[in-house]
């Protein structure tokens, strides 16, 4: 369909309400973002070191290591 005024279509025209409701990407947002996810991965290599420290070690390698010694 063509407007009467710039026979340009309806739909190609921009819409401000549109482009006001999106909300754009600051530097700071896009910080804040960065600093959750390495906060995140940082939780979770400490959470998978401290499994790996707290797990038993097996008789038959504490046997090996005593005939070592």
């Amino acid at each position: 369909m063509k407007t009467a005024t710039t026979g340009k279509a309806a739909d190609q025209r921009p819409r401000i309400a549109d482009t006001a409701t999106q909300p754009r990407a600051t530097p700071q947002s896009l910080a804040t973002k960065l600093q959750g996810k390495d906060r995140d991965m940082g939780t979770a290599l400490r959470s998978v070191y401290q499994r790996t420290v707290d797990e038993a070690i097996p008789d038959d390698l504490l046997d090996l290591l005593g005939k070592l010694g």
